[in-house]
Parts: structure tokens; sequence; C-alpha cells
């Protein structure tokens, strides 16, 4: 071989022929055999062994060519087996993406407040229980704060349920924008809001919170052309002073909201004495 000679590929000496289509090939594998009958017949007839050998061959190509029929067969067959067990796989894989995404959707609904998209009341109680049931049993700290909407009856009432229910989305909104990433505030109904503080604060830290609240749902509200002023009364109940359930907390929260809400106090804390 002289130095920059190349090895011949065969597929590469005869470019196209593994493009050349199925019936292609078998007239190829035809016309050769025609000539190798042939060209035994025209053999001199000095014995039957060189014919003999040439129709032979011709009998192993025919043989050859059956097969490789066959064979093209059972491939095109497995590549469509294969392209509908792709399509099959697609599809299957396209309902199971459907059905999580319907779970997960079912779940969200079941889960939160259709009005405000906020959690709701069963979701907020689980994850309140939660909270109180740690699973290292370390004693929990945290806060629940109930809210409720001064004078939103009569708002709703003159102006109708769809700007009462603008007001809540947008006091929703608010109170989402006013808590931390690790606490939580729910809709228990109508306009009832409540609030879980999952950290440990002292009473004028709690304060603190409670106020940014109340100036958050305070701020002027606006719908369509109107502008309304909407406070909230806000009870505070503290873990495990004032209740170590859901249920009691909420209680005593929603307690302590209803003396702020006649005194005008804004926010009030849980007192045994003064709440019943």
């Amino acid at each position: 071989m002289s130095p920059g000679s190349r090895a011949t590929d065969p597929a590469r000496a005869s470019p196209g022929a593994q493009d050349l289509a199925a019936d292609e090939w078998d007239r190829r594998f035809d016309a050769v055999m025609v000539r190798l009958e042939q060209s035994a017949a025209a053999m001199p007839d000095r014995g039957a062994a060189a014919p003999g050998v040439v129709q032979d061959c011709v009998q192993a190509l025919r043989r050859l060519q059956a097969s490789l029929v066959h064979g093209r067969r059972l491939h095109l067959a497995s590549g469509r087996e294969l392209l509908e067990t792709r399509a099959a796989l697609a599809s299957a894989r396209l309902e199971l993406a459907g059905t999580r995404a319907g779970e997960r959707r079912a779940r969200h609904q079941a889960q939160h407040d259709e009005l405000t998209s906020l959690p709701n009341r069963g979701y907020f109680r689980d994850r309140l229980e939660d909270a109180l049931n740690p699973a290292d049993r370390r004693a929990p700290a945290l806060a629940v704060l109930f809210l409720d909407l001064d004078g939103f009856k009569p708002i709703n009432d003159r102006h109708g349920h769809e700007t009462g229910d603008e007001l809540l989305r947008v006091v929703a909104r608010r109170l989402s924008g006013s808590i931390r990433a690790g606490d939580m505030v729910c809709r228990l109904g109508g306009d009832e809001f409540a609030c879980m503080l999952a950290e440990r604060m002292d009473r004028e830290e709690l304060g603190h919170v409670a106020s940014k609240l109340f100036d958050a749902v305070s701020a002027p509200l606006t719908v369509g052309p109107l502008q309304f002023n909407v406070r909230p009364s806000i009870g505070i109940a503290v873990c495990p002073g004032d209740g170590d359930t859901a249920a009691g907390l909420l209680k005593r929260a929603d307690a302590a909201m209803y003396r702020a809400k006649r005194r005008q106090m804004g926010y009030a804390f849980f007192d045994h004495r003064s709440d019943v």
C-alpha cells in the first residue's frame, strides 16, 4: 500500500448501495441468477460437473435471497412494533402526567379556599396539629392569630357580593405579603382569617406582628371606583400557655379577638380572666 493510500471500504466503494430499495436488491439477485443459469446452459457438455456446480450456486443464491426477504420482513415488523411501543409509551406518559396533574389540582382544591386561594380551615388545622406534635417531641412554641374584619357585612350588603369578594381577595393578598416564609395564613370562612406563627416570640414581638397585620389590612383599599377603609380585630393565643391543641388555640384566639373588637383595641392577647 503506497503512502497516503487508504483501504477501500466496500460501503464507500459503492455510494448509495446502502440506500437501495428492497425491490432493487431483488431485481439484482434475479439478474445475477439468470446470468448464471445462462452461463451454465452455454457451457460445453464436457461433463455435468461444471453446469451442476453453477446450478447449485443458483439454488444457494435463491435460498439466500429468500432468507434476506424473510429477515427484511421481520425487521420491518420489528420496526413497526417498536414505533407502536414508543407511541404507546408516550401516550401512557402523557396520561400519567395528566393524572398526576389532576391529583395535584384536586389536592390543592381540597386544601385551599376557592375565593382567595389561601389554605382553608381544614388544611390550616392539619398544619397546626402537625406543628403542635413535632417528631422530635420538643415542646412547640407558636402563636395563633384570629382576624375578623370590622364592618365587612354592611359593605357586602350595600355594594354586593362581587365587591365583597374582591375586598376579601385584597385582604388575603395583604396578609400573605405580611408574614414570613415559615408562617401560614388561611381563610377560615366569611371574613375570618387566621395566622400561625411557627417560632418562639415574646409578647412584644407578637404585638409587633399583630400591628403589622393590622396596618396592612387597614390601609385604604380600592375596588373598582370604590374606596374602603377596613379595620381588622385580632386575637392572639400562645402555645403552650393558652392551649396545646389546634381547636383550643383557635377558640381562645377567637375569644381574644371578640374582646379586641368590643373595645376597639386592634389586637388583644387571650386573657384567662377576661375571655371565657
